[in-house]
C-alpha cells in the first residue's frame, strides 16, 4: 500500500494500523494526516508507547496523556477515578482522533486500559469510546519489557481478565477497535538492493549463509572503524564508557550546555525522560555529534551526525560540520507537551547528543549514513534487526561481531506479519473499487463529525 492510499483510508474516520518495514514512510504518513486534520480545525492527540518516541513526534506518553501512569493493572474503581479526573476527562472528550507510535512497545494490558478509560470518560461504549483511533508500528522491532505477574500477590489486579500476552494485537482493546491494516511498501530509507535482501530476510525468516557471507564482508575490528562512525551497543553501561572516553581525549576547552526547562515538575520530568539530548551536554571541538531533532530547513534531521568544529564567539553556540559538509551554526531547540494548542510544558537544549555511541534502543526511528555494530550482546529478538535498519546502505555497516539472537526476529511476529500484509491488500482493493465521490462523503463526513461535535 502506498502512503496516499493509507492516507485516503485515515482520512475516513477509520480505525487504523499503520505498519511497515523501517523507512516505509510511517511517521510521514502520520504527520501528512496531522496536517490535513489541523486545515479543518481538528486537534489529534499525538502520543507513543516511550518517552523517547513521545518526543520525536512532540506528543505526550499514552500513559501521561490517558493519566494511568505507571499502572500496570487497573480495576473498575481506578478506571472511574482517573476517567473522572478533570483534567484526563476534559482531554478525553476534547478529541476525536487518538494516535499511538511505536505500538510494537506497549503490552497488550496498557492498550486495554487506555481504551477503557476513554470509554469511561466518554460515556461512550464503542470502541476506544467513539474515538478514531490509530495505532502506529513495526512489530519486529523491539518489543515491550513484560513484568511477570506475582501470582502470590492478592494486591494484583488484573484488568477485565485481560490474559497474559506480550504484543499489543493480542490486546482485547485491539480486537475490538478492528483496525483497517494499512501496510506501507514503499522504501525511503535503503537504496542498496543487496542490503534490502538482507533486512528482508530477516524479516521473513529466511536469513541464511548467503546473508551471512555478506555480513562477514562488513565484519571489522575498533581499531579499523571510521572515528567518526556512531557505535551501536545494546547495553547503556557501554555506550557512556565509550562517549565519556572518547570527550576526554579531545584537547581544548569543555563547553557545557545545560537543559533550561518550564512547567509542572511531572511533565518537565517527562519530557528529559524522553529527549535524545541530555540534561547536561559537554562538548569540545572534534566532538563526534548526532542532531537529536528534525530541522530540514536548516539542513538537519534527527540522526545527521557532524563534528563540532568551533564554537561561535558571541553566544559559544557550537558549530557543527555535517557529513554533507555543511557548517550548521547549532541554536537551542525546545521539546514540548501541548494540550489543545497551548503548551504546557517545554525543555530547552541544543538537539545534539555525543555520537561516538549510542544504544539500539534510543536509535529506533534514527536514519544513519553509517554505524559501527556489535550485537555480539543482543539479548532481545528484533535488536539486531532494529540496529541494522538504522542505516541506509550495507557499505555503511561496519560489524565488530554478533551472536545467534542478532538475526532473528519473534516467531510470532513472522505469522502475524502474513497476517498483516493479507488483510492490508484486502483492504487496498476494496477502497480501489470505491467511486471517488464515495470517498470524499466519507472523508466530509467524518470531519464533519469532528467539527460538529457528532464524533462516532
Amino acid at each position: 500500500m502506498t502512503q496516499n492510499e493509507a492516507l485516503t483510508i485515515l482520512k475516513t474516520g477509520a480505525n487504523v494500523f499503520l505498519t511497515g518495514e523501517p523507512g516505509s514512510g510511517k511517521s510521514y504518513t502520520i504527520n501528512e494526516y496531522v496536517r490535513y486534520l489541523r486545515a479543518h480545525d481538528i486537534e489529534p492527540a499525538i502520543t507513543a508507547s516511550t518517552g523517547i518516541a513521545a518526543t520525536q513526534i512532540g506528543g505526550m506518553t499514552i500513559h501521561s496523556w490517558i493519566g494511568i501512569g505507571i499502572h500496570t493493572e487497573l480495576d473498575k474503581q481506578d478506571i472511574h477515578r482517573i476517567a473522572s479526573s478533570k483534567h484526563v476527562g476534559k482531554r478525553i472528550r476534547g478529541t476525536n482522533v487518538l494516535i499511538i507510535d511505536e505500538v510494537s512497545m506497549l503490552p497488550p494490558k496498557t492498550l486495554a486500559m487506555v481504551e477503557a478509560v476513554c470509554r469511561e470518560a466518554r460515556q461512550n461504549y464503542e470502541p476506544f469510546g467513539g474515538l478514531q483511533i490509530i495505532l502506529v508500528g513495526d512489530f519486529f522491532q523491539l518489543p515491550p519489557i513484560i513484568k511477570k505477574k506475582d501470582e502470590g500477590d492478592p494486591d494484583q489486579i488484573v484488568l477485565l481478565d485481560e490474559p497474559e500476552a506480550r504484543f499489543a494485537y493480542d490486546s482485547s482493546a485491539w480486537t475490538r477497535a478492528h483496525p483497517i491494516t494499512c501496510y506501507l511498501t514503499e522504501q525511503h530509507r535503503q537504496d542498496d538492493k543487496n542490503y534490502l535482501g538482507i533486512l528482508s530476510a530477516i524479516r521473513d525468516n529466511t536469513f541464511s549463509m548467503k546473508h551471512v557471507k555478506h555480513l562477514e564482508d562488513r565484519r571489522t575490528t575498533y581499531d579499523k572503524v571510521p572515528n567518526e562512525a556512531p557505535k551501536l551497543f545494546s547495553h547503556n553501561v557501554d555506550v557512556d564508557l565509550v562517549n565519556k572516553d572518547m570527550l576526554s581525549q579531545l584537547p581544548g576547552e569543555l563547553m557545557e550546555f545545560p537543559m533550561r526547562s518550564y512547567g509542572p515538575a511531572g511533565l518537565v520530568a517527562t519530557l528529559k525522560k524522553g529527549c535524545l539530548s541530555p540534561e547536561f551536554l559537554n562538548l569540545k571541538v572534534g566532538a563526534s555529534v548526532m542532531f537529536t531533532k528534525n530541522n530540514p530547513r536548516v539542513g538537519f534531521v534527527n540522526g545527521t551526525l557532524g563534528i563540532v568544529e568551533d564554537f561561535r564567539e558571541d553566544d559559544n553556540y557550537p558549530m557543527v560540520r555535517t557529513r554533507r559538509g555543511q557548517l550548521i551554526t547549532v541554536e537551542p531547540m525546545d521539546w514540548g507537551i501541548e494540550e489543545a494548542g497551548m503548551s504546557k510544558a517545554t525543555i530547552t537544549q541544543m538537539p545534539l547528543r555525543l555520537a561516538w555511541a549510542i544504544t539500539v534502543h534510543k536509535s529506533q526511528g534514527m536514519s544513519l549514513d553509517e554505524a559501527v555494530m556489535d550485537l555480539s550482546e543482543v539479548f532481545e529478538y528484533g535488536q539486531g534487526y532494529v540496529a541494522l535498519s538504522r542505516v541506509r546502505r550495507l557499505s555503511g555497516v561496519h560489524l565488530i561481531g554478533w551472536n545467534q539472537r542478532a538475526f532473528q526476529v519473534h516467531p510470532e511476529v513472522i505469522f502475524k506479519e502474513k497476517e498483516f500484509q493479507i488483510s492490508s491488500s484486502l483492504a487496498e482493493k476494496e477502497f480501489k473499487e470505491l467511486s471517488p465521490k464515495i470517498i470524499t462523503q466519507r472523508h466530509e463526513f467524518f470531519i464533519k463529525m469532528c467539527t460538529e461535535g457528532l464524533a462516532k
